[in-house]
C-alpha cells in the first residue's frame, strides 16, 4: 500500500479516537493488523508516536484561551474559592501524578499487553458496559462545571485511569470520564477534566515512548536507529497533519453531542467493536 495513503489513514485514525472514549490505542493496532504493518519496524514504531502529539497540539489549540485563563487566575480561581490545591490546574497535575506512578512502576507489565489484541477485545468489551452501567445510572449530578472539582475526586480519577495504562483498549478517557460520573461530575464537566488531563498525560507518555524508541541504550527496549529520508519525513509529516486536523473537528463535535447524547453510542460501539475483534482473532482473521 502507498505509504503517503497508509498515513493518511492511521493519522485520521488517531486523530478521530484519541479523545473519544474508544481507545485510539485498539483502533490503531487493528488498523497495523489489516494493513500488515511490521510493528517491529523502527519507522512505523516512531510514526505511531509521533501522531498522538498531533492529537495532543489539536487540543492545546482549542483550549489554548481556558489554559491562559486557568494560569491567570491561579491560584484563587476565577470566583476566588480554590486553593493552591484544589484549583484546576493542581487537580489537573495531582490526577497525572496518581496515574503516573503506578504506571511507570507497571511499565514491564504494561510492555507485555501493549500489542496484544485479546486483551484490547476484552478491554473494549467490558468498558463498553461499564460506560452504558455508568451513563445510565449517574445522571443527578452535583458538579456541573470542570472548575468545581474536589481534591478527592481528582485522586479518584487519577487512580482509576492506571487501568488504561495497563490493559490496552480501556482507553484514558473512558476511564477518566467514568470515574468522573460516578465521582458526581456532569457529563460535560467530566469529559472537559478528561481532555485536560490528557494533556499532560501524553505529553509524558508520547515523550517517554519516543525516548525509548530512537535512543541507542537499551537494546531490549530501543530500536534500531531510523535512517529517516525526505519520503520518510513527508510520511510522517502527513500522519501528524492529518491526526491534528482530525482530533481538532472531533473534540469540537464532541463537546456539543455530550451535552445532547451522552455516552451510551459509544458504549454500543465499544461493545459491538470487541465482540467483532473476539470473532475475528477466534477465526483467525487478524494477527494476535
Amino acid at each position: 500500500m502507498n505509504d503517503f495513503f497508509l498515513s493518511l489513514v492511521l493519522g485520521i485514525i488517531e486523530g478521530l479516537t484519541e479523545f473519544l472514549p474508544v481507545s485510539s490505542t485498539a483502533h490503531l493496532r487493528i488498523a497495523e493488523a489489516l494493513f500488515q504493518i511490521d510493528l517491529k519496524n523502527g519507522f512505523w514504531k516512531m510514526y505511531s508516536i509521533v501522531i498522538q502529539l498531533g492529537a495532543i497540539l489539536a487540543l492545546t489549540v482549542l483550549f489554548w484561551r481556558r489554559i491562559l485563563n486557568f494560569l491567570r487566575t491561579f491560584p484563587h480561581g476565577v470566583a476566588g474559592d480554590r486553593t493552591v490545591l484544589t484549583h484546576p490546574l493542581s487537580l489537573v497535575a495531582i490526577a497525572f501524578v496518581v496515574t503516573a506512578i503506578p504506571a511507570f512502576l507497571l511499565t514491564k507489565l504494561i510492555g507485555k499487553n501493549l500489542e496484544n489484541l485479546y486483551v484490547m477485545s476484552f478491554a473494549l468489551l467490558i468498558g463498553g458496559i461499564v460506560m452504558w452501567i455508568v451513563d445510565s445510572l449517574f445522571v443527578r449530578p452535583k458538579i456541573q462545571r470542570m472548575e468545581e472539582t474536589s481534591l478527592p475526586t481528582a485522586i479518584w480519577i487519577g487512580a482509576v485511569q492506571v487501568l488504561s495504562a495497563v490493559f490496552p483498549g480501556t482507553s484514558r478517557s473512558m476511564c477518566t470520564i467514568a470515574a468522573g460520573q460516578v465521582a458526581g461530575m456532569s457529563r460535560e464537566a467530566a469529559l472537559e477534566f478528561s481532555f485536560f488531563l490528557s494533556i499532560p498525560t501524553m505529553f509524558v507518555a508520547t515523550g517517554y515512548d519516543l525516548l525509548k524508541t530512537i535512543r541507542p541504550h537499551a537494546a531490549t527496549e530501543a530500536l534500531a536507529p531510523v535512517a529517516m529520508t525526505s519520503h520518510l519525513w513527508l510520511v510522517l509529516a502527513l500522519g501528524f497533519v492529518a491526526a491534528f486536523f482530525s482530533a481538532f473537528g472531533v473534540v469540537a463535535w464532541f463537546l456539543h453531542w455530550v451535552r445532547r447524547h451522552g455516552f451510551t453510542p459509544f458504549a454500543i460501539y465499544r461493545i459491538v467493536l470487541g465482540l467483532v475483534l473476539l470473532f475475528a482473532l477466534s477465526r483467525g482473521l487478524l494477527g494476535r
